[in-house]
């Protein structure tokens, strides 16, 4: 029997498991993480909810406290190697499986290329997409060996079509995508499922937490990164919510046969199709440009 799963995604009546899961979430202190740790703790699954800095975790504990279920915060920067192996090796020991792995830790750089030191981009590298592949490859022997498992990548609208002033987090976003896509059908051949989430506006702080590093270097782009953020905050009614978001990552992970790859809503839907049809670029650089554009003019 079809129901009605947020945003579209197809599932059945029973497609929300009756079988406690052990479910990881990185990146949870707040936003999509810990909408997404809610979500799965709703369901009776058990979930690990790791955060970069534990002292940063008391907005979460205190949801987690409100809303029940069984959850525990440990904290784990996913740009250490060696915390990321102990971490995931201390959950397999102590639950025995990670049934299903959430990647949804990431940190933002608002600026364009000529103002971000290469460090800055080797630190985006380092959390968004070295993170990922951290993580899942902590898990993957498990998950192999077992026949079972479900990885699922947040990436965002910035995984599919590149941004101005997001130079560095798109190309992060974007190995992403290329990691999980090119892993799908090695992961299937032994049980293993796949899937990329891409959100579109969320309303979250992320956005907030990162400005230009030297003002010096950036005031040549000043001009065009306001007309940017008049776009970004023009749309601001048409974002989703973190507990939406959340909501949809969990019900991915609930669904019968899950697909490679999602979009959260008709917008991201939208863009990511005219990326793929426009073989040559022209289109979508347009339409980047036009979030530049004097709009007097």
């Amino acid at each position: 029997m079809a129901v009605h799963a947020p945003n579209g995604i197809r599932g059945r009546a029973d497609t929300v498991p009756t079988v406690n899961r052990v479910v990881v979430v990185t990146g949870s202190a707040r936003g999509i993480g810990k909408a997404t740790v809610l979500a799965f703790a709703a369901r009776g699954d058990t979930v690990i909810a790791t955060v970069r800095n534990p002292a940063t975790s008391g907005e979460l504990r205190a949801d987690v406290d409100k809303a029940g279920g069984d959850v525990e915060i440990i904290g784990l920067d996913v740009a250490d190697g060696a915390a990321v192996d102990q971490v995931m090796g201390s959950v397999l020991e102590r639950h025995g499986r990670v049934d299903v792995l959430v990647n949804n830790a990431g940190a933002p750089f608002n600026t364009t290329l000529e103002e971000t030191p290469v460090e800055e981009l080797q630190r985006s590298l380092d959390i968004n997409f070295l993170g990922v592949a951290r993580t899942t490859k902590a898990v993957l022997p498990s998950m192999r060996e077992a026949g079972r498992g479900h990885l699922i990548a947040v990436t965002s609208l910035a995984g599919v079509v590149g941004q101005p002033f997001q130079d560095a987090y798109c190309a992060a976003k974007f190995a992403v995508e290329g990691l999980y896509e090119s892993l799908h059908p090695v992961a299937a051949a032994f049980g293993i499922t796949v899937s990329i989430v891409e959100p579109g506006p969320v309303e979250t702080r992320f956005d907030d937490v990162e400005k230009p590093l030297d003002p010096v270097a950036s005031a040549p782009f000043d001009v065009l990164r306001a007309r940017r953020a008049a776009v970004m905050k023009s749309g601001d009614g048409k974002r989703r919510t973190a507990e939406e978001t959340g909501e949809f990552i969990a019900a991915v992970a609930d669904e019968e046969h899950p697909l490679l790859r999602y979009q959260t809503g008709g917008l991201v839907r939208a863009i990511a199709a005219m990326k793929l049809k426009d073989l040559d670029g022209r289109t979508i650089s347009t339409f980047m440009a036009g979030w530049l554009a004097d709009p007097d003019a």
